[in-house]
């Protein structure tokens, strides 16, 4: 079957999830400078539950986009490190990070306007377009 995200039964949409998650961003912007142990990753990213991260690291090793490595020390130390399939993300998520700085400013006074003029009670004109359709 050839991938199709437009077909909900693509698998390759479960990719878009995941990908489109913050914390998958975080985590591979992070790993694209070097292996970093968990309260490494953790510290770098910030603000994200232990749980939280846990589990995004064990879907992103499950698809094969980081590797985690235990060594056999004491106390134990745990590695984790983006696989060639992760690096190969680089491109894509560093464009839209850069698309995210670049445009933070315009994005907060859209939102501002559209927080303005629904407190007042009127309809943002997104929603009042649509309406009318």
């Amino acid at each position: 079957m050839k991938a199709n995200v437009h077909d909900p039964d693509c698998p390759a949409r479960t990719m878009l999830d995941r990908i489109g998650d913050k914390w998958t961003v975080l985590v591979v912007l992070t790993l694209l400078d070097g292996p970093r142990r968990f309260n490494d990753l953790r510290a770098r990213i910030g603000k994200v539950a232990p749980k939280v991260l846990t589990e995004t690291l064990r879907r992103l090793e499950r698809d094969g986009v980081l590797t985690r490595t235990a060594y056999a020390e004491i106390p134990p130390r745990v590695v984790y490190e983006l696989t060639p399939l992760g690096r190969s993300l680089e491109r894509p998520i560093r464009s839209i990070a850069d698309w995210a700085e670049q445009n933070i400013e315009s994005i907060t006074a859209a939102r501002d306007a559209y927080d303005g003029s629904a407190s007042d009670g009127r309809i943002p004109a997104v929603a009042a377009a649509s309406k009318a359709a």
